[in-house]
């Protein structure tokens, strides 16, 4: 949960910034470019927490559940 609200807000702040520094590219094509980003940012956020959560759950001993 955590992991995609700092990559949303991440991706917010790049999007400000590259939009101010975007040159004569078109809003639409900038826009579907950060749109991209955007999803592979929340892809990933999902594959570390799914991961960090199979890792502890099946790889990591905890004594105190026994």
């Amino acid at each position: 949960m955590i992991l995609g609200i700092v990559g949303l807000i991440g991706m917010c702040g790049y999007g400000v910034y590259q939009y101010r520094n975007k040159g004569r590219m078109s809003t639409s094509v900038f826009l579907m470019q950060l749109r991209v980003a955007a999803q592979g940012t929340v892809v990933a956020s999902l594959t570390i927490g799914l991961g960090y959560n199979l890792l502890s759950r099946y790889f990591v001993k905890d004594d105190k559940k026994e």
